[in-house]
C-alpha cells in the first residue's frame, strides 16, 4: 500500500477460542418470541478483509442482510445494497446506510450494534422479502425462513444460513447532508428525501463457513445493483 502498510490489514478479528468449537445455550428475542438454542459453531474466524471481494459482489447483486436489535431485545433483519468495508481511525469498519423511515433505524439508535451477513444466491427470495416488507408489521425471519443464531460479541444475532458474518459496534454516525451531495445522486437516491444516516461499525468479530469460498465462487458475475 502506498504510504505504508495499513496496520489493521493483518489483524485477525478473533474471539475466545474456547467458544469457537461450541457456544453455550444463549437466549435472544425475535419478533416477541424468545429463542433459546445451543449452537454448534461450524464457522471459522477470518480476517475482516478475507472476503472483501465476495462481500462487495453479493452486496451489489441480491444484497446483504443487516441484523439489528432494539432495547426490547427483538431482532430485525433488513436487506442492504450499499455499504463499505475499510479501515478508519486504525480500526476495521463496516459502514452501512439506513434511512430514518426504516424500522432498522430505531433499532440502531437504541442498541449501537449490528451484524452484516453474506447470503448465497439460493437465499435470493428471502433476501428480497427482507428488503420489501417492514419489521414493524412482519416477522421477517419467519417469513423468509431464516434462522437467527446467537452472535459471539454483540447482541443482535447473525443469520445462520449465510456464509460470512461481520459483528459490529457503532463508533460514529452522521447524516447525509443534502447540500454536500452532487445533484445526480440527489436525483437518483433522494427524490423523496429521507436522507440516510451513515453508521460506522467497528468489526469486532468476523467468521465464515469453512467452505464459504467454494460456495461463493458461484456468485461471480455482474447482476443489477441492489438498492437500500
Amino acid at each position: 500500500m502506498e504510504g505504508g502498510q495499513d496496520p489493521t490489514m493483518g489483524i485477525l478479528v478473533s474471539v475466545d477460542p474456547s467458544r469457537h468449537a461450541r457456544a453455550p445455550s444463549q437466549t435472544f428475542r425475535v419478533s416477541g418470541m424468545i429463542w433459546e438454542r445451543e449452537q454448534t459453531m461450524a464457522k471459522v474466524t477470518i480476517r475482516y478483509t478475507d472476503y472483501f471481494a465476495e462481500t462487495t459482489q453479493r452486496m451489489r447483486e441480491d444484497g446483504l442482510l443487516l441484523v439489528t436489535a432494539g432495547a426490547d431485545g427483538k431482532a430485525n433483519v433488513m436487506t442492504i445494497g450499499w455499504g463499505a468495508i475499510g479501515s478508519i481511525w486504525g480500526r476495521p469498519v463496516f459502514i452501512v446506510l439506513v434511512r430514518p423511515s426504516r424500522h432498522t433505524y430505531s433499532r440502531l439508535e437504541e442498541v449501537g450494534e449490528f451484524t452484516v451477513n453474506v447470503p448465497l444466491r439460493d437465499l435470493a427470495a428471502g433476501v428480497n422479502l427482507c428488503g420489501t416488507v417492514s419489521g414493524r408489521d412482519h416477522d421477517k425471519f419467519q417469513e423468509a425462513r431464516l434462522t437467527p443464531a446467537a452472535s459471539r460479541q454483540v447482541r443482535p444475532p447473525i443469520v445462520q444460513e449465510c456464509v460470512v458474518h461481520y459483528e459490529c459496534r457503532i463508533l460514529h454516525k452522521n447524516d447525509v447532508v443534502p447540500g454536500a451531495v452532487v445533484q445526480a445522486i440527489l436525483d437518483d437516491a433522494y427524490a423523496q428525501g429521507d436522507f440516510h444516516r451513515v453508521y460506522f461499525g467497528e468489526i469486532v468479530a468476523a467468521y465464515a463457513d469453512q467452505d464459504a469460498a467454494h460456495r461463493l465462487s458461484a456468485a461471480a458475475g455482474a447482476l443489477p445493483m441492489a438498492r437500500p
